[in-house]
């Protein structure tokens, strides 16, 4: 499919930038790249341009290749956008919030997902495609857009980041690039369900974000019932590849176990866990699964942990000398939490947030 006639500057990297702009001179790329980090909707809204610059460049570009479609509000703060590409390709952000004032991105890096993991609602969607480094990055600017200050991102949005890595790389070079967004890398950080060899190559050629694994149970049976790309990417193959990443980053690890009632909370699941997290300097997340229509495992519903049931299960694992937390709910109400992500019929939910155009 053929990309938009005029192309778009928003998201870009500031050196892509500076050449597309050409021979405008750097200053006036760095204006301008000022302005798209404040979001602004129009050129003319850059008043520190000529407004002879501002009309040439309203001619032959626009800001944004996506457009917010819809936005909703959780009671709980978190706010979730669905954004339309620039080819009908549908995909979602959600920007959450600690109460405290403090906000996080949470961005995606496919439209859809090949991975299938079973308890994840953008597993259902299929895959369409990857995005390109600005898509990513765009996100990011329209979720700013309604929060002048983002503190940290998260890339566990639809879709697996690493088999899209070179263009999740871009996008966060300039995130952290000190001309860019100039966000600390250990403020970034990256969530996959174990692509080893996308491990070993971030780990290489950085930057050196924080990085989780979605392992979800470390009985490797269960593992590859549950997530079909650990077909391909056994656990003792991750684990090696995982020490490799800490040997080269010196990041702390987290280690994700989406929590699903009756199936990997038994005994012998916080064994195998704690066996995995052996020699590797992790903490372990747990998250409760988020309820999604639809979902079920060989045949019987999915269904959340009881309370006693993440009680006991949390209990066990910490009297295995583990490091655990459990990830606060958040979003729910909007599809917007952990494994929720998908395209979903506007009619369900009010929009309660001012909705950007291109």
């Amino acid at each position: 499919m053929l990309r938009p006639e005029k192309p778009a500057l928003g998201g870009l990297a500031p050196e892509s930038l500076e050449a597309l702009l050409a021979p405008l001179p750097p200053f006036r790329s760095r204006q301008i790249l000022t302005w798209i980090y404040r979001r602004v909707s129009s050129f003319d809204e850059m008043t520190n341009l000529p407004k002879a610059l501002r009309s040439d460049l309203a001619a032959r570009f626009i800001l944004y290749s996506s457009a917010v479609s819809a936005c909703f509000e959780d009671p709980d703060g978190t706010a979730k956008l669905q954004i339309t590409l620039w080819d009908g390709a549908r995909i979602e952000a959600v920007l959450l919030s600690d109460g405290g004032g403090r906000k996080t991105a949470c961005l995606s890096t496919q439209a859809g997902c090949p991975a299938g993991c079973v308890f994840c609602k953008t597993g259902l969607l299929g895959f369409r495609r990857d995005l390109d480094s600005a898509e990513i990055v765009e996100q990011f600017l329209h979720l700013r857009s309604k929060e002048a200050e983002i503190a940290n991102i998260v890339i566990m949005g639809m879709g697996e980041p690493l088999l899209n890595l070179e263009e999740v790389r871009r996008a966060l070079l300039v995130f952290t690039s000190p001309d860019g967004l100039a966000l600390s890398p250990r403020r970034i950080t990256l969530s996959t369900c174990g692509i080893a060899e996308g491990i070993r190559e971030l780990a290489d050629k950085g930057p050196p974000v924080r990085l989780a694994l979605s392992l979800t149970t470390a009985d490797e049976a269960l593992r590859e019932r549950l997530m079909p790309l650990a077909l391909t990417n056994p656990l003792a193959t991750l684990k090696d590849t995982l020490a490799y990443y800490q040997q080269r980053t010196g990041r702390r690890l987290t280690l994700e176990a989406v929590l699903l009632g009756g199936i990997n909370t038994r005994p012998e699941d916080a064994d195998a866990l704690a066996a995995f997290a052996g020699g590797l300097e992790a903490a372990v997340n747990l998250i409760p699964w988020n309820p999604v229509d639809g979902l079920s495992f060989e045949g019987r519903p999915l269904q959340e942990p009881g309370r006693r049931e993440l009680r006991t299960f949390t209990a066990a694992l910490e009297k295995r000398g583990l490091n655990v937390t459990q990830r606060f709910r958040k979003g729910r109400s909007i599809a917007g939490a952990c494994g929720q992500l998908g395209v979903v019929h506007t009619e369900r939910f009010v929009p309660r947030c001012p909705v950007n155009s291109r």
